[in-house]
């Protein structure tokens, strides 16, 4: 019977299809989003005899939890934080998005994994839709892999690139560059839509699947640092990996926001020079580099991200404020946080903070996440109020309650022997888990350390040094 093309308004964030065009979604609540894609072909409603039968299920054996399970093979990039990042290397037929904003680097860390990779022999394809080939063999000269045997292509349609792809020796990484500009001759719409983003990242997942490649697909990310595109997408990939930094510093950071054969709180850490991405090791040592001991309102904070310690430095300014309402700014952390811990230390610490404008910064353009970051903050605040510089050989970690009480933290030996091996001497840090570890005769603490249980003990201490100080 003859077939009738229904339209569909698709939104463009959120992936919601309606039956009209609407200005507001009322999906994900954004504005102007909808936007009509040609629909796909569905036969005219007739009698149930004339409709096609669905064919009989074919019956597949179920198993148990119990059994043989082998490990994921990996192919390692030859960059170590890249590989700490995915969990210890590509997973063979395994599909990662990384997103990141513009002129972040990705392409550049991209070009670098994929020339190492080339570099051992395997077979590597970098399919650019948005570069000329010529564009990309800069790149390359310019980082010094021009000698990569590295295949280039410039191509945007997904049929072409599998087919391509398929010729010959399955490659081991395919990049793609980016699925925002992919387009499927299934699909009636034009490149960047939510359905043809969706419909190329199928097809490639697809083929990632059957030939065992590991492709690597690049995403464009909104003003709000979110990946562009329908968020199923996320839900169809393996693994999805941010880019983040700053354009103000030299710093990079990568880290995994959903990984199937890794964790997804390890991050890694690159610093941007003249030859590209370079791996930092150490990152404490970096990000409290230049840092001015002798100035009031800054400390230390010995946090973790993953498995690995991280030292970094958190300034703040309480300064008095001439508005009716004192600004509260901060970058780097939570802005909720923030105002926890000031009113905690209004409420339980005596501090009168109504009328400053209270600033807070992380050193470093890192964005710290975990409450830890809590009694670091505090410290910085109450010694930039009284003008006290806190000791330049302390570190602060804690996480601090409603109540004014100092909960503990997890991994509290991996944070203190960070610390101890960068020349720190002391701690200031939750009570209960030091105290347990104190009558722990397997565990030594590598420093000495101030444990506080009420945020009244840190004000106190600092008031004290200050008293010190004066005398």
């Amino acid at each position: 019977m003859a077939k009738q093309r229904h339209p569909s308004f698709t939104c463009q964030e959120c992936g919601a299809v309606y039956n009209r065009w609407k200005g507001k979604c009322e999906a994900c609540g954004g504005w102007n989003t909808i936007v009509e894609e040609a629909g796909s072909a569905s036969p005219m409603a007739g009698p149930a005899a004339t409709r096609p039968s669905r064919a009989k299920g074919r019956i597949f054996p179920l198993e148990g939890l119990q059994g043989e399970t082998k490990e994921a093979p990996r192919t390692p990039s030859g960059i170590a934080e890249l590989d700490r990042v995915t969990g210890g290397g590509f997973v063979h037929g395994s599909i990662i998005l990384l997103g990141g904003d513009p002129g972040i680097g990705k392409s550049t860390l991209l070009m670098q994994a994929s020339a190492a990779l080339a570099m051992k022999g395997e077979r590597v394809a970098y399919i650019s839709g948005e570069e000329a080939v010529a564009q990309v063999r800069l790149r390359a000269e310019r980082l010094g892999l021009g000698q990569a045997p590295v295949e280039l292509a410039s191509e945007t349609n997904v049929e072409d690139i599998i087919a391509t792809l398929s010729q010959g020796r399955p490659p081991a990484l395919a990049i793609i560059d980016s699925i925002q500009t992919m387009w499927t001759e299934t699909v009636e719409s034009a490149p960047g839509t939510v359905t043809q983003v969706r419909g190329s990242a199928q097809a490639l997942i697809r083929f990632a699947k059957t030939t065992g490649t590991s492709v690597i697909l690049v995403g464009h990310v909104t003003k709000d640092g979110q990946i562009a595109g329908p968020r199923v997408v996320e839900h169809m990939v393996d693994a999805v990996v941010s880019f983040e930094g700053d354009t103000g510093h030299h710093f990079r950071i990568m880290r995994a926001v959903k990984n199937r054969f890794g964790p997804t709180d390890e991050i890694g850490v690159f610093e941007m020079s003249d030859q590209g991405l370079r791996e930092v090791p150490n990152p404490s040592e970096l990000f409290l580099a230049g840092r001015d001991m002798a100035t009031a309102g800054t400390a230390v904070f010995a946090g973790m991200e993953g498995t690995r310690p991280l030292l970094v430095e958190i300034q703040a300014l309480v300064a008095p404020s001439s508005l009716g309402t004192p600004r509260r700014a901060v970058v780097g952390w939570d802005q909720s946080r923030l105002s926890m811990v000031l009113a905690v230390l209004e409420a339980h610490g005596g501090l009168k903070l109504g009328m400053h404008d209270v600033y807070l910064n992380v050193a470093g353009g890192l964005r710290i996440t975990e409450p830890a970051a809590d009694l670091a903050a505090a410290a910085a605040l109450v010694s930039s109020l009284s003008g006290n510089p806190l000791p330049p050989d302390t570190v602060y970690f804690g996480e601090m309650g409603l109540s004014g009480a100092i909960r503990p933290v997890a991994q509290e030996q991996a944070r203190l022997k960070e610390a101890a091996k960068l020349g720190f001497s002391s701690a200031v840090s939750p009570q209960q888990r030091i105290d347990k570890a104190k009558g722990s005769k397997s565990e030594r603490l590598p420093l000495a350390t101030s444990s506080i249980g009420h945020i009244t003990d840190l004000v106190a201490g600092i008031a004290a040094r200050r008293r010190k100080a004066a005398s």
